[in-house]
């Protein structure tokens, strides 16, 4: 049974800060950040959207009503949860209008939960067990917490990508059973009160590299057969920051010999390089940064074409990886297109250094407190002007701890 991804959208929020700004007011190397990290910018939300208001709003534009029909299952990943025990996807399926028999849960782990949620999805959808026509709804959706003046404060960021799971996966067909996993416990990252997020940077980088080559070695053992690095026409590598891609390409391509640095980046270049242009623009996006990448990949490389095979690969500390492939589909860049990710990008509001510190100040200030609104104010009238009359869902407070949410 063919089943994969049908359509996809990605909400790069309605603010972002320039890192040349960032630099600038923190006395930091730009051409690090731009040349070695590969950020140009971050996505920022503002003080009126959290997890909940992204993911529905990523996914509001991709449904139709008949897929609000079909949908039976509905996945929310995020290691950004707003409640310790009430699961985001209940707010999510309210908002989205899914009917009441559509099974959901709050996915968590690292930033592999996409992935694995991609998987199940599949997996759900290929039994057959809800019917031929029972699609699946899949979520990534996540915010950096503050980090004012710390060094990882430039690969921070934010942003959510929905995915509809189906029997008609124009945009990638997964080849089932051909995936790789690797997982083995480690305190990489960590969030372990709701306002920190820290974590050993090095012991993380060494980690996701140790994963990547336990997961290639799974996935080779799997297909069962002596293949070469163009096997893959392109690749996908989880994105905690564009320059962590090179390592990432370099690590996979060992397990095909001895390759010289040159055609290394010769092969990142042409094979990774391109699912990138979006990402620097939006700093770290977790769980949705490969999918971003691949939404990316397939509407800026206008020569693939369908049955190209595209190589995926998902970090989450903790942690869990896995290589997966999957075959580019009949509508891959028609839908890739109809995302519109780069005038989303365009239109967000561009932040003074000033405006980021103060927005980043007040939602940090919110966290647990039991009652209080958000302000619309300032950000050059952002909500007067973007949000007004535009629908989209807003984060309106707390009330004795009860979240409010209402559309704009």
């Amino acid at each position: 049974m063919r089943v994969g991804i049908e359509k996809i959208r990605v909400y790069p929020t309605s603010m972002a800060l320039r890192m040349d700004r960032l630099c600038a007011a923190r006395g930091h190397d730009l051409a690090d950040i731009r040349d070695v990290m590969m950020i140009d910018e971050r996505s920022v939300n503002p003080p009126w959207e959290d997890p909940v208001t992204m993911a529905v709003n990523a996914a509001l534009p991709l449904l139709s009503d008949q897929d609000r029909a079909n949908i039976e299952l509905l996945l929310v990943c995020s290691e950004s949860g707003v409640d310790q025990e009430k699961p985001m996807s209940t707010w999510v399926q309210r908002y989205l209008g899914l009917s009441s028999r559509v099974r959901n849960l709050e996915v968590k782990h690292a930033c592999y939960s996409g992935t694995g949620a991609l998987q199940l999805a599949a997996s759900w959808v290929a039994s057959g067990a809800a019917g031929k026509k029972a699609k699946a709804l899949v979520i990534t959706t996540d915010q950096s917490r503050m980090h004012l003046g710390k060094p990882y404060e430039f690969v921070m960021g934010a942003g959510a990508m929905a995915m509809v799971v189906s029997a008609e996966p124009r945009l990638l067909e997964l080849e089932l059973g051909k995936s790789g996993v690797h997982t083995h416990e480690v305190s990489d990252l960590t969030r372990p009160t709701s306002r920190v997020e820290t974590g050993n940077s090095e012991t993380s980088l060494l980690s996701y590299l140790n994963a990547i080559d336990g997961a290639f070695s799974a996935y080779l053992e799997r297909v069962g057969e002596k293949i070469s690095y163009d096997y893959f026409v392109r690749n996908i590598y989880h994105v905690p920051f564009g320059g962590m891609t090179v390592r990432a390409s370099r690590a996979a391509l060992r397990h095909f010999g001895d390759i010289s640095r040159p055609d290394a980046e010769r092969i990142w270049r042409k094979k990774t390089a391109p699912s990138l242009a979006y990402l620097r623009r939006m700093g770290g996006t977790y769980a949705s940064s490969t999918f971003i990448a691949l939404t990316t990949l397939l509407e800026r490389e206008a020569e693939l074409k369908r049955g190209d095979r595209i190589g995926m690969f998902s970090y989450g500390s903790g942690s869990c990886a896995e290589l997966y492939s999957g075959l580019v589909g009949e509508g891959a860049r028609e839908v890739a297109v109809a995302a519109k990710l780069g005038e989303l990008l365009d239109a967000r509001h561009s932040l003074t250094v000033r405006e980021y510190e103060d927005a980043e100040r007040e939602r940090t200030a919110y966290i647990d407190c039991g009652d209080f609104e958000p302000s619309t104010d300032g950000f050059g009238g952002l909500f007067d002007r973007v949000y007004k009359g535009s629908g989209r869902l807003v984060f309106q407070g707390a009330r004795e701890h009860y979240r409010q949410y209402g559309w704009s």
